[in-house]
C-alpha cells in the first residue's frame, strides 16, 4: 500500500473522515465548501469523504443555504440516529446510566441507589451489577435504530489502563486495583463486542464541559468537580482530552482534619459537600433528620440565606465562608501550577451553592494566586446540568469513534483469561466502597 510520511493511504483516508466528522459534529450543519475550509481539505477531497460518509449513513443532507448570485449550497450534518452511546456515572449515592444518540440527546436513563452512604460498605460486585442492570434497562427502554458505539464509565479514584483492562485505585472508598473492566466483560452481559471505556469521573466531567459547556473554546482550562468530594481535570495543549488530578488530596493544613483517604489536612477534609455538612453539624447546625446530602445542603443554604427576610444563621454563614476560603486557596494552587485561561466549577454541590458562593471563592482564589496568572484567568460555574459525568462518560466512546473515522473496531475473538484476574478474584468480595469525587453532578449541552 502506498505510503506518505510513514502514513498509509488508509491512514490519510481515516484522518480525513475524522476531520469531517468532528467539524460537522461541533460546527454543523455546514456546506461542503465551508466544511472543506474548516477541515483543511480540498474541495475534491471533502466531496469524496462526504459522499462516503453519506453512503455509510453517518452523514445526511440538511436543507440548503441561499447564496447571493449563485446556486444554493446544500448543507450536511451528522445523522443523529446513526449510533447510540451509553454514559455511566458511579457516584456517591447512586449509579446513573444514560443512553444518548449521536447528538447527545437523551433517549433513556436508569438509576440504582447505593444505600449506606458514608459507611463505605459498597461491594464492587454490587456496583458492577448496578452498571450492567442499568445498561440493560436503557437499551430495553429505547429500542431505536443505530449501532451501540460504546459504553463510557466515570468512576472515583485513579484509573490505571493495563493490557488486561482498567484497574480502579479508589483509596477513599477502599478499592485497591479493582479490575472493574474485567468484572463487566466477564459477566457476559455486555452486548456483543461493545467498546468499553473507564476513566476518572472528574475527567469525564471535564471533557463534557470542554465539549459542550463552560470550557468550550478554551485551550487551557481546569474543570473542577465539587460534589460530595472534590476533584479536577486539567486540559492543556499537551493534554487535549484532559488529565485527572487528585486535587482533593492537596494538603491545606498540616495535622488538620482526617480525610477519607486516611491522611490529615487534605482539601477534601474541608471542602466538598460531605466535609462541609460534617463541619456544620459539628458547629451546631441541624440538617433535617434522615436528609441526604442534597437536602442537607439545601437546608444549610436556607439557613445562611433565608428568603423570607429573616436573619442569616451565623453558624451556617460561617461554615460557608470558611469553605469558600479553603476552595479559593485550592483554586489558587491550580492557577499558579497550570496557569489556565479558564477555571470551570461543576459538580452538583458547586452548582447548588451557586453564583454567590462562587463569587466568594473567586475573590479568595485571585487574592492568593500570583498576579500574572490571576490576571488572565476566568472563573465561572459549569454550564451543564445534573448529568454531566454521564455526558462526559458517553463522549469517551464518541471520541474513539471519531478517531477511527466513524468506523467500528474489528470484532476480535476473546482470548484466555489473564492469570491476574484469578489471583484477584478471591479479594473482590472484600473490596468495599461507595464513591468519592465523582459525586452527583450536572449537565445540559449549551
Amino acid at each position: 500500500m502506498a505510503r506518505h510520511s510513514g502514513r498509509t493511504v488508509r491512514d490519510l483516508r481515516r484522518e480525513s473522515r475524522t476531520a469531517v466528522l468532528q467539524r460537522l459534529y461541533f460546527d454543523g450543519p455546514m456546506s461542503r465548501l465551508a466544511l472543506g475550509s474548516a477541515a483543511g481539505l480540498s474541495s475534491g477531497s471533502v466531496s469524496n469523504v462526504v459522499a462516503e460518509l453519506i453512503a455509510d449513513g453517518l452523514v445526511e443532507e440538511a436543507g440548503s443555504l441561499g447564496a447571493d448570485g449563485g446556486r444554493p449550497r446544500t448543507l450536511v450534518r451528522i445523522a443523529a440516529d446513526r449510533g447510540r452511546l451509553i454514559g455511566v456515572d458511579v457516584g456517591e449515592t447512586r449509579v446513573r446510566v444514560e443512553l444518548f444518540d449521536l447528538s447527545m440527546s437523551e433517549l433513556a436513563r436508569a438509576e440504582r441507589a447505593l444505600p449506606g452512604h458514608g459507611s463505605r460498605t459498597y461491594d464492587v460486585r454490587v456496583v458492577a451489577g448496578h452498571i450492567l442492570d442499568g445498561i440493560a434497562e436503557v437499551l430495553g427502554a429505547a429500542p431505536v435504530q443505530g449501532e451501540l458505539l460504546g459504553v463510557g464509565v466515570g468512576v472515583p479514584g485513579i484509573v490505571e489502563h493495563t493490557a488486561g483492562g482498567a484497574l480502579v485505585h479508589g483509596q477513599t472508598i477502599g478499592w485497591d486495583a479493582v479490575p472493574l473492566e474485567a468484572l463487566l466483560r466477564d459477566s457476559g452481559r455486555l452486548p456483543g463486542q461493545v467498546p468499553l471505556f473507564i476513566d476518572n469521573g472528574a475527567k469525564t466531567l471535564g471533557q463534557a464541559e470542554m465539549w459542550f459547556g463552560g470550557g468550550r473554546g478554551a485551550h487551557n482550562a481546569v474543570v473542577v468537580l465539587f460534589g460530595s468530594g472534590v476533584g479536577a481535570c486539567v486540559v492543556t495543549d499537551d493534554v487535549e482530552r484532559g488529565r485527572a488530578v487528585e486535587w482533593g488530596h492537596l494538603t491545606v493544613r498540616v495535622r488538620g482534619r482526617r480525610c477519607r483517604c486516611g491522611a490529615r489536612g487534605c482539601l477534601e477534609a474541608y471542602a466538598g459537600a460531605e466535609a462541609l455538612l460534617a463541619r456544620w453539624r459539628e458547629a451546631g447546625g441541624q440538617p433535617p433528620p434522615g436528609a441526604d446530602e442534597e437536602a442537607a445542603l439545601t437546608a444549610l443554604l436556607s439557613a445562611a440565606r433565608p428568603g423570607d427576610g429573616g436573619a442569616p444563621d451565623p453558624v451556617a454563614t460561617g461554615v460557608l465562608a470558611e469553605t469558600a476560603e479553603y476552595l479559593g486557596a485550592g483554586l489558587s494552587d491550580l492557577i499558579n501550577l497550570f496557569q489556565p485561561e479558564r477555571v470551570v466549577v461543576g459538580g452538583w454541590a458547586g452548582l447548588q451553592l451557586g453564583a454567590p458562593f462562587l463569587e466568594s471563592v473567586r475573590s479568595h482564589a485571585l487574592a492568593q494566586a500570583l498576579r500574572h496568572p490571576a490576571g488572565r484567568v476566568g472563573i465561572a460555574l459549569g454550564r451543564l446540568g445534573p448529568d454531566a459525568v454521564t455526558v462526559g462518560a458517553a463522549t469517551l466512546p464518541l471520541a474513539a469513534f471519531f478517531t477511527r473515522g466513524g468506523r467500528q473496531p474489528p470484532v476480535t475473538a476473546p482470548g484466555p483469561v489473564p492469570a491476574w484476574r484469578a489471583a484477584l478474584g478471591g479479594r473482590l468480595a472484600g473490596q468495599r466502597g461507595g464513591g468519592e469525587g465523582s459525586g452527583r453532578v450536572d449537565r445540559a449541552p449549551a
